[in-house]
């Protein structure tokens, strides 16, 4: 040891003063007893113990603890939620849930907490009662009213009300947003107005949840001009018009137009159930408000139109334009659609749904719309 530090002092000495080497040595020396000493004072981590330690919170309680019963996700504490078999993990999870501000109005809402499982809540769901002041109540036994000077304790059962006119307090009121969730959305329907449910779900202060419980009680506005008396054309409205249609929103005006131009524009107004975005409620509503000019529709000619422009049309099964387009070269064309029938390309139904967009030539192109008695069955 003497040694060694003999030779360490004679090596520094050529850069060092005597004084600067015992000092530098020393406080090597310092710190590395206080480094051991920190080692030794440093509790042992167990992995094992860790990991029986998480094992135990995700931990099911145990079997004869357990008591399912009726409970209320929005007041049960910690020892209830553990004896319904939550494990430690899912309790926290709800409990803090809670503790953000947030509250459970449908029982579907207990699903969407983070850290419960979908096993978890398959197993609760037939227990979960939601307090009624926290649920939205589609019924009451008696009307109450909400007073204007002061906000009431309990939540107000919802009845009809005009989307248009509704105000923050009334669906504070209600349970269905909070104050600042209400604010946000008068201010997206003063500024942008609901038309529909689909504009309704737009808004993001409103979830899937929300939207559905209010659906059966929103009243929508009718329209400055009845459609009734100004029917939007089918063939010539664009974007914009089609959005004035009551029961049309954004996303359906887009799938309008794609249809109609790969149509070519529609020859009957009940051509608009084809259309997928066009759902059976809004459906018979739309045809009151819509009417169709059939000489707005862009025709083929059937023996001098492209493969690609005979694919696009939806009226034309891939097969069928297969054997169209073989009988076609072999042939050269057809004088009218009786000889496309009997060429077993097409059917009679298929005639009669095609006849209003193919044409046989230049000659027929102004030929009328309605039905062609040349192929109708006697």
């Amino acid at each position: 040891m003497l040694s060694a530090y003999s030779y360490l002092c004679n090596k520094m000495s050529k850069f060092f003063t005597e004084r600067e080497i015992k000092g530098t040595i020393g406080f090597l020396l310092l710190t590395g007893l206080l480094v051991l000493a920190f080692r030794l004072a440093e509790p042992r981590v167990d992995p094992d113990g860790a990991a029986a330690l998480e094992r135990a919170m995700e931990r099911p309680a145990a079997a004869d603890s357990l008591h399912l019963a009726p409970f209320d996700p929005n007041t049960a504490d910690y020892e209830a939620l553990r004896a319904l078999g939550l494990t430690r993990y899912e309790a926290v999870s709800l409990l803090k849930f809670r503790a953000s501000g947030k509250r459970f109005r449908i029982p579907e809402d207990v699903a969407l907490c983070y850290g419960i499982s979908d096993s978890a809540y398959r197993v609760l769901a037939p227990y979960i009662r939601i307090g009624e002041a926290y649920r939205i109540v589609p019924h009451a036994d008696r009307p109450r009213f909400f007073s204007r000077r002061r906000d009431t304790a309990a939540l107000l059962a919802p009845s009809p009300f005009r989307i248009d006119t509704v105000g923050v307090r009334y669906l504070q009121a209600i349970g269905a947003l909070t104050r600042r969730q209400a604010e946000v959305f008068v201010r997206w329907r003063d500024r942008s107005g609901f038309r529909d449910m689909e504009e309704v779900r737009a808004c993001y202060v409103v979830d899937d949840s929300v939207a559905s419980a209010l659906e059966p009680y929103i009243l929508f506005p009718e329209c400055d001009l009845s459609p009734w008396e100004a029917p939007v054309e089918l063939n010539t409205a664009d974007s914009a018009r089609l959005r004035s249609v009551v029961g049309i929103g954004p996303k359906t005006v887009g799938a309008i137009l794609r249809y109609r131009e790969r149509l070519g524009g529609f020859h009957r107004v009940e051509q608009l159930a084809e259309v997928r975005g066009v759902t059976e409620a809004n459906y018979e509503k739309i045809l009151q408000q819509i009417c169709c000019d059939s000489n707005e529709i862009r025709k083929i000619d059937i023996n001098f139109a492209s493969p690609n422009e005979l694919e696009r049309h939806p009226y034309l099964a891939p097969r069928t334009l297969r054997r169209l387009l073989k009988r076609r070269q072999l042939k050269g064309g057809w004088k009218s659609i009786r000889e496309v029938i009997d060429d077993d390309i097409w059917t009679e139904e298929e005639a009669a749904r095609l006849r209003p967009y193919v044409v046989f030539g230049e000659r027929d192109r102004g030929a009328d719309n309605g039905p062609d008695k040349r192929y109708e069955r006697e």
